[in-house]
Order: C-alpha cells, then structure tokens, then sequence
C-alpha cells in the first residue's frame, strides 16, 4: 500500500458560518454572478457552475465576529480562463460598489483581493502560464525565491494595456523587483 493518500478529483464547496446572514448571502449571489439552490432563514447553498452548490452560507446561533488575526483560512481563490475576463468581471463588480483591496501580480498568477462582510478574503486570478509545468519552473527561479508575494499594480493601467492590444503574455509577466517582504495585513 502506499504512503501517499488517493488525492480528491475536485474542491466541491465551501462553507462559511457567519452572524451576518443576509449580507453575506447577497454578497456572494452578486460577486459570483450566481444564484441560490437552497435557502432557509440560517442556511444558504449557492451556486454559479456545474456544481450543485460551491459556497454555502451558515449561520448559528451565538456565532461570533471574525478575528482578522487569528488562524484559520486566508481566502478562496476563483480563477477566470482569460485576462479580458478577469478585467470584465472587475468592472462588473465595480459597478456594484466591490472594489478589490489588493490587486497584485504573483508571478504565477495575476490576481485581485476582495473582502467579504464577514472579512474573508476572496481572491480572483488568472493563470498567467499556459501550463503547470511552466507554472512549477518559474516558481523554482531565485526570481520568485526573492519575492513569493508579487508585484502590485493598479486595474486602470491592466485596463489601459489590454485595450491598447498589447500581447495578454506581455501583461501577465512579472516585472522583476527583487526582494518584497509581506504586504499590510489587509
């Protein structure tokens, strides 16, 4: 027998417990476009795929506030297939008063860093190499050993790049900056 567990196929959901109940199901209906499988007055399943339900909302009674110090999960990270959908679905939510608070290079990934009511993080990204193996490579580089965290940039320059036609390639490579320690806890 091996060492190694049989890995899962896929992340199916996540669930998150909140105080904050109506905010936090709207939030996520209108930040992944989706819509609600199941609801009662303390649970939420909702969806936006093939999945029956990717994010499910729960609320318990005498659930307190978050600790944005304390440990537990960081973010959750939705990826889109393009640049350009990225870029979409960053004005969209503009328009419904989301701005990201981090928008951030990570060599591997170009992403951009939301808060829930709750004060999770929601990160979305999209792949900035074509392939896993290339990914793996440039996160083996004294480049990316220098600075695992990224480079920042703002969404109006990713905008002004991308309707200029630049190359998608040219726009998701990492400008090199040397080394970066960790950013504001957000």
């Amino acid at each position: 027998m091996s060492s190694k567990v049989k890995s899962p196929s896929a992340l199916a959901h996540v669930v998150l417990r909140t105080n904050n109940y109506r905010k936090m199901v709207d939030f996520y209906v209108k930040f992944l476009g989706g819509n609600i499988a199941y609801e009662n007055e303390y649970l939420a399943f909702i969806t936006y795929d093939h999945e029956h339900h990717r994010i499910a909302i729960l609320q318990l009674p005498e659930t307190k506030d978050r600790a944005r110090n304390c440990s537990g999960l960081e973010h959750v990270a939705f990826t889109f297939d393009t640049l350009s959908d990225l870029v979409l679905a960053y004005q969209q939510r503009k328009e419904l008063g989301m701005l990201p608070l981090w928008c951030v290079n990570h060599g591997p990934t170009t992403s951009m860093y939301y808060e829930d009511p709750d004060g999770n993080q929601l990160e979305t990204q999209v792949d900035n190499f074509d392939t896993v193996e290339e990914t793996d490579a440039f996160m083996r580089t004294k480049e990316f050993a220098e600075n695992p965290i990224g480079v920042d940039y703002d969404p109006a320059d990713l905008i002004a790049r991308l309707d200029a036609i630049e190359d998608d390639r040219s726009i998701k490579k990492r400008p090199d900056i040397g080394p970066r320690a960790l950013p504001p806890v957000h």
